[in-house]
């Protein structure tokens, strides 16, 4: 029991660090956390995924705020239809099994590795002006990804960050903060949907481990600010990228049998 509390601790601080460093990646660790590590149903890890990727995104942000890096028209703009999204993915997650969800997820993992692989072509100047971009498409893809982070739980910063850079026209850095506020709007509108999808189907969250997590990411997720500056990124996509290859994989393997059966 020790040694599978000290796993869950390790687990969470890698949340807190990839919140912390790269914005994104925080949700693709958790849920299999809390699947595998603490052995919870797929619904319950993927409710407690929203409620603690909201806590710690929130915490990293804090400092990103107090330097005056979150845009706050990117907010608006890619952050309020990303509640609607996910308000409905959330809903949607209602009438299919965990194992299908746990599924999607293994597939999403594989996506989140294809962005993290991908280089993101950086925008050249700090203030660089998205009114000729379409508020359209950053709407629309808030959307997308919102439905992504009520269906499967993830945070979606992997997608945010990237579209943030090309149709935003933020630089890596300010699309970094701008990411971790949009990503803890979302998780909260997801994991308050999410109640009442567990109190249908008489599941409840285990507040002690999403506590535990929660804590335990926001160290991490203060130690990954602070590294943000020092650590090649570029390294960091790369390996967090296989990892996720290996993960996505692993949790396909683990799902489809029952799937099939």
């Amino acid at each position: 029991m020790v040694g599978g509390s000290f796993l869950v601790g390790i687990g969470a601080a890698c949340i807190g660090l990839c919140l912390g460093l790269l914005g994104s990646g925080g949700s693709i660790i958790t849920v299999p956390v809390l699947v595998y590590l603490v052995g919870q149903d797929e619904k319950i890890a993927i409710a407690g995924s929203l409620a603690i990727v909201g806590i710690i995104a929130f915490a990293a942000s804090l400092n990103y705020m107090h330097q005056r890096q979150v845009d706050w028209r990117m907010v608006l703009l890619f952050g309020v239809p990303g509640m609607v999204g996910t308000f409905l993915g959330a809903w949607a997650s209602a009438w299919v099994s965990g194992v299908f969800q746990l599924a999607v997820f293994a597939g999403v993992m594989l996506l989140a590795s294809w962005f993290m692989l991908k280089p993101v072509s950086p925008v050249s100047t700090e203030n660089s002006n998205p009114v000729a971009r379409s508020v359209f498409k950053i709407g629309s893809e808030g959307t997308v990804v919102g439905v992504v982070t009520g269906f499967v739980g993830v945070g979606g910063g992997f997608l945010i960050v990237p579209a943030l850079v090309l149709l935003g026209g933020l630089t890596m850095h300010r699309a970094v903060a701008t990411s971790l506020i949009i990503i803890a709007m979302k998780s909260l509108i997801g994991f308050l949907k999410y109640l009442d999808v567990l109190e249908q189907q008489q599941l409840s969250i285990d507040w002690s481990v999403v506590v535990m997590v929660s804590v335990i990411g926001i160290v991490g997720s203060f130690l990954g600010n602070a590294l943000a500056g020092k650590v090649p990124q570029a390294l960091l996509k790369k390996i967090f990228a296989v990892f996720l290859i290996l993960m996505g994989v692993y949790i396909l393997v683990r799902s489809l049998p029952a799937l099939l059966g």
